[in-house]
């Protein structure tokens, strides 16, 4: 769970973005989402094997192999 402790001198805009920034840093909402429908792991792993083809046709050539 992710709380925040509020300064002194310190605002409910800069408390609340920070408090945003922790719950961006700490993948919970990631979690929320893929957790809201069941994906069966043969599906898991499809999705993973096209990521990863998609990743790899991304990289940038090295200069020094032209």
């Amino acid at each position: 769970m992710v709380k925040v402790n509020s300064r002194p001198n310190e605002n409910e805009a800069q408390l609340f973005r920070r408090f945003k920034g922790k719950v961006a840093r700490s993948g919970i909402l990631n979690d929320v989402r893929k957790k809201r429908w069941f994906v069966p792991r043969s599906e898991e792993r499809r999705l993973e094997k096209k990521k990863a083809i998609r990743r790899s046709h991304r990289k940038p050539t090295t200069r020094g192999e032209e």
